[in-house]
Protein backbone atom coordinates (compact mmCIF):
# COMPACT_ATOMS: atom_id res chain seq x y z
CA UNK A 1 0.00 0.00 0.00
CA UNK A 2 1.38 3.39 -1.01
CA UNK A 3 1.60 5.99 1.73
CA UNK A 4 1.25 9.65 0.88
CA UNK A 5 4.20 11.67 2.05
CA UNK A 6 3.42 15.03 3.62
CA UNK A 7 4.23 17.92 1.30
CA UNK A 8 5.78 21.03 2.86
CA UNK A 9 3.98 24.27 2.04
CA UNK A 10 6.86 25.76 0.00
CA UNK A 11 5.97 29.20 -1.36
CA UNK A 12 9.21 30.65 -2.71
CA UNK A 13 12.98 30.35 -2.77
CA UNK A 14 14.35 32.22 0.24
CA UNK A 15 18.08 32.12 -0.37
CA UNK A 16 20.82 30.96 -2.67
CA UNK A 17 24.58 30.85 -2.20
CA UNK A 18 27.51 31.29 -4.57
CA UNK A 19 31.21 30.67 -4.28
CA UNK A 20 33.27 33.66 -5.44
CA UNK A 21 37.02 34.05 -5.91
CA UNK A 22 37.30 37.57 -4.44
CA UNK A 23 34.80 38.47 -1.72
CA UNK A 24 35.54 42.22 -1.79
CA UNK A 25 35.13 42.40 -5.59
CA UNK A 26 31.89 40.43 -5.44
CA UNK A 27 30.56 42.53 -2.55
CA UNK A 28 31.17 45.63 -4.66
CA UNK A 29 29.42 44.03 -7.65
CA UNK A 30 26.30 42.91 -5.78
CA UNK A 31 26.11 46.08 -3.64
CA UNK A 32 27.29 48.85 -5.98
CA UNK A 33 26.43 47.47 -9.42
CA UNK A 34 23.33 45.39 -8.68
CA UNK A 35 22.06 47.62 -5.85
CA UNK A 36 21.52 44.87 -3.28
CA UNK A 37 21.64 45.69 0.43
CA UNK A 38 24.53 44.10 2.32
CA UNK A 39 22.89 42.73 5.46
CA UNK A 40 25.61 40.65 7.12
CA UNK A 41 29.35 40.04 6.76
CA UNK A 42 31.46 37.46 8.60
CA UNK A 43 35.12 38.26 7.93
CA UNK A 44 36.45 35.13 9.66
CA UNK A 45 34.32 32.89 7.43
CA UNK A 46 34.80 35.07 4.29
CA UNK A 47 31.07 35.31 3.64
CA UNK A 48 28.62 38.14 2.99
CA UNK A 49 24.84 38.14 2.76
CA UNK A 50 22.60 40.49 0.77
CA UNK A 51 18.87 41.13 0.91
CA UNK A 52 17.07 40.70 -2.38
CA UNK A 53 13.95 42.85 -2.52
CA UNK A 54 12.76 43.93 0.89
CA UNK A 55 14.78 42.97 4.00
CA UNK A 56 14.06 39.37 5.01
CA UNK A 57 12.27 38.70 1.68
CA UNK A 58 15.08 36.77 -0.04
CA UNK A 59 18.80 36.46 0.48
CA UNK A 60 21.99 35.88 -1.50
CA UNK A 61 25.08 34.53 0.26
CA UNK A 62 28.52 34.83 -1.32
CA UNK A 63 31.43 32.76 0.02
CA UNK A 64 35.06 33.34 -0.91
CA UNK A 65 36.71 30.12 -2.03
CA UNK A 66 39.67 29.20 -4.25
CA UNK A 67 38.93 29.85 -7.92
CA UNK A 68 39.50 26.21 -8.91
CA UNK A 69 36.69 25.17 -6.53
CA UNK A 70 34.06 27.47 -8.02
CA UNK A 71 31.20 25.69 -9.73
CA UNK A 72 29.33 28.16 -11.94
CA UNK A 73 25.66 28.63 -11.11
CA UNK A 74 22.61 30.34 -12.53
CA UNK A 75 19.88 32.26 -10.77
CA UNK A 76 17.34 34.88 -11.73
CA UNK A 77 16.38 38.16 -10.08
CA UNK A 78 12.65 38.76 -10.42
CA UNK A 79 11.96 42.26 -11.70
CA UNK A 80 8.98 44.13 -13.07
CA UNK A 81 8.41 43.01 -16.68
CA UNK A 82 8.05 46.60 -17.91
CA UNK A 83 11.39 47.52 -16.28
CA UNK A 84 13.01 44.63 -18.13
CA UNK A 85 11.52 45.82 -21.41
CA UNK A 86 12.35 49.51 -20.97
CA UNK A 87 15.33 49.75 -18.65
CA UNK A 88 17.25 46.48 -18.21
CA UNK A 89 19.47 46.96 -21.28
CA UNK A 90 20.41 50.58 -20.39
CA UNK A 91 21.01 49.42 -16.78
CA UNK A 92 23.41 46.70 -17.94
CA UNK A 93 25.14 48.94 -20.50
CA UNK A 94 25.67 51.75 -17.96
CA UNK A 95 27.44 49.27 -15.70
CA UNK A 96 29.62 47.86 -18.48
CA UNK A 97 28.03 44.40 -18.28
CA UNK A 98 27.72 42.27 -21.38
CA UNK A 99 24.33 40.63 -21.79
CA UNK A 100 22.46 38.28 -24.07
CA UNK A 101 19.02 36.85 -24.51
CA UNK A 102 18.09 33.18 -24.43
CA UNK A 103 18.29 32.88 -28.21
CA UNK A 104 21.72 34.57 -28.17
CA UNK A 105 20.72 36.33 -31.40
CA UNK A 106 22.96 39.41 -30.91
CA UNK A 107 19.99 41.74 -30.44
CA UNK A 108 19.30 44.25 -27.68
CA UNK A 109 16.03 42.68 -26.69
CA UNK A 110 14.93 40.42 -23.87
CA UNK A 111 13.04 37.27 -24.89
CA UNK A 112 9.76 35.76 -23.74
CA UNK A 113 9.49 32.26 -22.30
CA UNK A 114 5.92 31.52 -23.33
CA UNK A 115 5.52 28.56 -20.99
CA UNK A 116 5.61 30.85 -17.89
CA UNK A 117 5.01 33.50 -19.46
CA UNK A 118 7.95 35.73 -18.53
CA UNK A 119 10.48 38.03 -20.16
CA UNK A 120 14.21 37.70 -19.46
CA UNK A 121 17.73 38.92 -20.19
CA UNK A 122 21.03 37.31 -19.05
CA UNK A 123 24.42 38.58 -17.85
CA UNK A 124 27.42 37.47 -15.72
CA UNK A 125 28.81 38.41 -12.33
CA UNK A 126 32.60 38.88 -11.90
CA UNK A 127 33.18 35.12 -11.45
CA UNK A 128 31.11 34.14 -14.48
CA UNK A 129 27.94 32.99 -12.72
CA UNK A 130 24.95 33.23 -15.04
CA UNK A 131 22.53 35.86 -13.75
CA UNK A 132 19.15 36.76 -15.15
CA UNK A 133 16.54 39.48 -14.84
CA UNK A 134 13.12 37.87 -15.27
CA UNK A 135 9.64 39.38 -15.08
CA UNK A 136 6.30 37.60 -15.17
CA UNK A 137 3.98 38.68 -17.98
CA UNK A 138 0.20 38.87 -18.01
CA UNK A 139 -1.62 36.41 -20.18
CA UNK A 140 -1.96 32.66 -20.38
CA UNK A 141 0.96 30.27 -20.53
CA UNK A 142 1.53 29.08 -24.09
CA UNK A 143 4.25 26.40 -24.00
CA UNK A 144 3.55 25.56 -27.63
CA UNK A 145 5.03 28.93 -28.68
CA UNK A 146 8.52 28.36 -27.24
CA UNK A 147 10.90 31.30 -26.80
CA UNK A 148 10.15 34.43 -28.80
CA UNK A 149 10.50 38.18 -28.98
CA UNK A 150 8.17 40.34 -26.93
CA UNK A 151 6.73 41.79 -30.15
CA UNK A 152 5.82 38.29 -31.37
CA UNK A 153 4.37 37.46 -27.95
CA UNK A 154 2.16 40.54 -28.08
CA UNK A 155 0.90 39.79 -31.58
CA UNK A 156 0.21 36.11 -30.88
CA UNK A 157 -1.20 36.20 -27.36
CA UNK A 158 -2.42 39.63 -26.35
Amino acid sequence: MKQDKPVPPIQSLYETHLFVSDLKRSEEFYRDVMGLELCHHVAARKVSFFWIGQPKQSMLGIWETPKDQIDLRHFAFECDAQWILDKSIPFLKERGLSYWNFLNDDTDRPMVFSWVPAIAIYFHDPDGHYLEFIGKLDGPARPDLGVMSYEDWQSMVL
